[in-house]
């Protein structure tokens, strides 16, 4: 297992000034270059970490996991759902470096499922690909309360939902907080700042992928230097700080919503960490631009997850060390109406210096981080729809593959934003709807991640080709633990998270995935295969 250039049948050896092996195994695939291969493999990594943004999940996951579980749950859970999930990585990793193409995870679906399985395998994969991309940005599940008018307002929203609605609580801490008059917005004021939000990451993902390399790169950097000046800050300033044995020891099951159980709690607290660590397929579908592919998305792919899991469970440890009352934290009655990461900063730095205005700024670090992940959400997503379309299975297909003279696909770009905000606006109508439809993003990606896995130790166990990357007499074995964790995450996110189980309560996640398993599989019986032949090359069109 290794980076071994000289293991496997494909070319990947790279001569300065001739050819880029990602260049030229792209042209082997059947497709022309159509984007723009500028990005190094830092940059490549930057995409998917931004994603996985860990100061983005755990801040926003956060009263998750103190509900179900506290400290060592989420200790504890981190490192097992990230050690899995490094497994998942590295199984994509080894089927990256043998076709590292936009498409990622769909056209790997063709090329290892066989001729006759190909079309079902590709359309079963991207669909629930693309579709788990764009929930991904509506996945983050936000818990708090803000004053009496949300007795119990839990909304699972977007990257840039949770963006406004962190902007929202930054604004009433700003004004007072929900106990001194503080300003609560609507949630019409709320979806027009995601509007804004949204709109703002299209335009910047309209412009050169040169100039997104470099927003992708100080994201990147500015996601490391947060958690770091986070970690240490918050537990340094705060004038009580918790013991070593109630991080790593402490069990909460006081406010598990009606659940009892601590082996059940325990498992439900996995969700913060799982949900947190997705997105890495990002630097699957960045491969077309970047250099030398072959190589460098495979290691995009697994340095975003190690790092990802290393400054991810100092985050953690370092803010529960200013964890002293978690009722506290998890009730509408302090200033930051529930929401419990931002009263842990707030109460930090009022308890020492009588005021919460350098709480107030740390959020600020997390909005930024924020912002950077909705961002690169786009840019990955977009990438996915281009390649995708290229292949002629999205309506309008023509028209959303189109590259602009800057090599951007610009038509995809502002497709995803679209949808994102129109799928968010549900939210205004029933949120028990708006659940059940984002509940799709983590099952669905790591669905898409896993069929791949499966047909390489399954079908093409004995025809695959490896690439640079590969994982060697190791592969199938870790491509079978991989499989096997997907299986067992997706029965975790069906399973219900409080009692009684009310229309309210009830986990309407099966209902969605099979839903769009459904319509899935409908839309291809009924009309995609009779025309739907999977991957289709354009090297010579």
């Amino acid at each position: 297992m290794g980076w071994d250039p000289n293991e496997g049948s494909l070319p990947s050896q790279v001569e300065d000034g001739i050819v880029d092996s990602g260049h030229s195994r792209l042209s082997q695939l059947g497709y022309k270059q159509e984007l723009k291969r500028d990005l190094s493999v830092f940059s490549n990594f930057a995409f998917s970490f931004s994603i996985i943004s860990v100061i983005t999940g755990i801040t926003t996951l956060y009263n998750s996991g103190l509900t179900n579980g506290g400290p060592l749950v989420m200790v504890y859970g981190w490192l097992i759902a990230g050690g899995f999930s490094m497994l998942v990585g590295l199984s994509m990793a080894e089927i990256c470096s043998s076709y590292p193409t936009s498409g990622g995870l769909y056209y790997w679906s063709a090329q290892l499922a066989g001729q006759s399985w190909a079309p079902f395998a590709s359309w079963m994969t991207g669909w629930f690909n693309i579709v788990g991309q764009v929930f991904l940005r509506n996945s983050y599940i936000v818990e708090f309360k803000i004053l009496d008018t949300y007795s119990e307002w839990a909304v699972t929203a977007s990257i840039d939902f949770s963006l406004a609605q962190m902007i929202q609580v930054i604004i009433l801490l700003s004004t007072g907080g929900a106990n001194g008059g503080g300003y609560e917005a609507s949630k019409y004021v709320v979806i027009a700042f995601h509007g804004g939000i949204l709109l703002i990451h299209a335009i910047l993902n309209s412009l050169p992928i040169s100039v997104l390399s470099f927003f992708g790169q100080l994201a990147a950097a500015w996601n490391i230097a947060g958690v770091f000046v986070l970690m240490l800050l918050i537990p340094l300033v705060a004038t009580e700080r918790a013991s070593a044995k109630f991080v790593f020891t402490h069990f909460n099951n006081d406010s598990a919503e009606g659940i009892q159980s601590k082996p059940y709690i325990f498992l439900l607290g996995l969700l913060m960490s799982q949900y947190t660590l997705t997105g890495y397929d990002a630097s699957a579908h960045m491969t077309e631009e970047t250099k030398s592919a072959d190589v460098n998305g495979p290691r995009g792919i697994i340095s975003a997850i190690g790092i990802s899991v290393l400054v991810g469970w100092g985050y953690i440890i370092g803010i529960t060390f200013a964890v002293t009352d978690i009722p506290r934290l998890l009730s509408s009655t302090n200033d930051a109406g529930g929401y419990a990461i931002a009263e842990v900063f707030y109460q930090a730095f009022k308890s020492r210096y009588g005021s919460g205005v350098g709480g107030i700024i740390c959020l600020g670090v997390v909005a930024v981080a924020i912002f950077f992940c909705g961002m690169s959400s786009v840019t990955s997503n977009s990438r996915m729809a281009y390649a995708f379309s290229r292949d002629g299975a999205m309506p309008f297909s023509s028209f959303w593959h189109k590259v602009n003279s800057q090599e951007v696909p610009l038509n995809a770009v502002w497709l995803s934003a679209v949808i994102s905000f129109c799928m968010a606006l549900t939210s205004l109508g029933s949120l028990v709807a708006f659940q059940a439809m984002v509940s799709i993003a983590v099952i669905g990606l790591y669905i898409a991640y896993a069929l791949p896995i499966f047909f390489r130790v399954t079908l093409a166990r004995k025809s695959f080709i490896p690439g640079p990357f590969n994982l060697g007499r190791f592969g199938i074995l870790v491509g079978w633990v991989a499989i096997i964790w997907v299986a067992t995450i997706s029965v975790l996110f069906s399973l219900p998270v409080a009692y009684p189980i009310t229309t309210e309560t009830l986990n309407y996640t099966p209902v969605a995935v099979g839903g769009l398993l459904f319509l899935t599989v409908f839309s291809w019986i009924v009309s995609a295969r009779h025309w739907f032949k999977g991957p289709i090359t354009n090297i010579d069109k």
